[in-house]
């Protein structure tokens, strides 16, 4: 069995300890477990002289900081008294290289017999707890170990155990986590490369833990926005088609042979019930196959464009889905920025964010732009789909060196106009289905009412 030497930071390397194990990462396990911090390991062998130095991201070292306290700080890559407080270029470069080949991991990961990924909440929870443990002085390993042990499933452990041992065999853990598919999408693993990169692994894990709950925010207030109005229009739906078929016909069926032509909107009303009473069965499919060609249309990149070029006409829907994605855009953006990632990989990476490709299509327009050397404010200007507050504030941050915290401060307002537009929506969408809702029913009464003062005035 190997024997491996290791030091400490209370260890200069003379005279340290050894332990015996099978591996290397075996043996970083169990001084780990023994609450022993390595920031060197080396195997101790008669035929080789050179070392095998462990990564300093598997360590955390105590610094004193600025303000006079110990300030445990996470030396991810190896570092200098004077490191940058951002990523370097080959760190940044390495981030925007990187974004095509996470996704194809991702895509790959993500099959139907992957491992069950953790839901958006569990995984915004889990970025604070490790930020948590990162920023209190834990090394990274321990402080992985301790959240996979608390409380969570069998998959999450799994999964999690995964990430502990891909850091241990010599990977960041921003890789280690692009290896679990679905479970941390491309977003967050940026953002933890950033943190790695920057040495700052648990102010960005913070930042990217805030964004995940902001998320999740904005989507339970979207469902709780719409969950009213669906509710209220399969209600009308079955009320419609009970009336249709059920009531109707058996108003109209002693009329039956004393008006020998029933006015337009009986038989279209006839018309209707005789096809759901005579083709029931068929109705089902149709509705599902419909759905599937939509489906398909929408995933097709003309048909898609085409369609979300429309929904943002729409006069409240339009307006709704614009400011929810100029506030998720806006929030994402100054976050990427602020960890030190580049301008155009974290446009690029912002991008998948908006979920439409008209607004997606204007951002390749920028990132395009901004390569050749122009700046972002102008053709996001041209393209007239984002508000001008925003394109001021961006060439005011790209002028002043301060996007990263004047997005920030633009998202809060963005993010309340985004409250304000939910609020119309729900205000505005039910008196809408209800004006609906009289229209078919005064259809149906006149459907109704035609035939009966025909018949009157025969009699009559």
């Amino acid at each position: 069995m190997p024997t491996f030497r290791y030091t400490t930071m209370g260890n200069n390397g003379s005279g340290s300890p050894v332990i015996d194990a099978p591996d290397r990462a075996a043996a970083i396990r169990e001084l780990v477990r023994r609450g022993v911090t390595p920031t060197k390991i080396e195997v101790v062998s008669d035929n080789s002289s050179s070392a095998s130095t462990m990564p300093s991201w598997a360590s955390r070292s105590a610094e004193p900081s600025t303000n006079g306290r110990l300030n445990g700080s996470t030396t991810l890559v190896p570092k200098s008294p004077s490191a940058p407080p951002r990523a370097s270029a080959a760190a940044s470069t390495r981030l925007a290289s990187s974004t095509s080949q996470d996704s194809a991991v991702t895509n790959s990961s993500s099959s139907f017999f992957a491992r069950p990924a953790m839901s958006r909440a569990e995984v915004a929870s889990f970025i604070r707890e490790l930020s948590t443990a990162v920023q209190a002085g834990l090394p990274l390993i321990q402080g992985l170990r301790t959240i996979a042990r608390q409380g969570r499933g069998i998959n999450q452990k799994a999964m999690l155990n995964a990430v502990i041992e891909g850091v241990e065999q010599g990977k960041s853990l921003g890789d280690s986590m692009a290896l679990q598919g679905r479970s941390f999408n491309e977003l967050t693993v940026n953002l933890v490369r950033a943190g790695e990169a920057s040495g700052k692994l648990g102010e960005v894990l913070q930042q990217a833990a805030d964004l995940l709950d902001r998320e999740i925010k904005l989507r339970r207030g979207i469902l709780a926005a719409t969950l009213y109005p669906m509710i209220l229009a399969g209600l009308i739906a079955i009320s419609v088609v009970i009336v249709v078929t059920v009531i109707v016909p058996n108003i109209l069926k002693p009329l039956a042979g004393k008006i020998v032509k029933m006015p337009l909107p009986t038989q279209i009303v006839q018309a209707v019930a005789s096809f759901v009473s005579g083709y029931w069965w068929a109705i089902i499919p149709v509705i599902a196959a419909t759905l599937y060609i939509i489906i398909t249309l929408y995933r097709t990149p003309g048909p898609r464009l085409w369609f979300d070029g429309f929904i943002l006409r729409v006069p409240v829907l339009g307006r709704l889905m614009r400011d929810v994605a100029v506030g998720r855009f806006t929030r994402t953006l100054g976050t990427l920025v602020a960890a030190g990632i580049p301008a155009v990989a974290a446009l690029r990476i912002t991008k998948g964010t908006l979920g439409n490709r008209q607004m997606e299509r204007v951002i390749d327009d920028v990132c395009d732009q901004v390569t050749s050397g122009k700046t972002i404010a102008d053709p996001m200007e041209q393209s007239g789909l984002f508000p001008p507050m925003l394109v001021q504030i961006i060439n005011l941050g790209e002028r002043s060196g301060r996007l990263d915290q004047m997005l920030n401060q633009a998202a809060n307002a963005f993010e309340d106009k985004t409250e304000t537009s939910l609020k119309l929506f729900t205000t505005a969408l039910p008196p809408i289905l209800v004006v609906m809702l009289a229209c078919v029913v005064g259809f149906i009464v006149l459907s109704i009412l035609l035939p009966l003062l025909s018949a009157q005035e025969a009699l009559g």
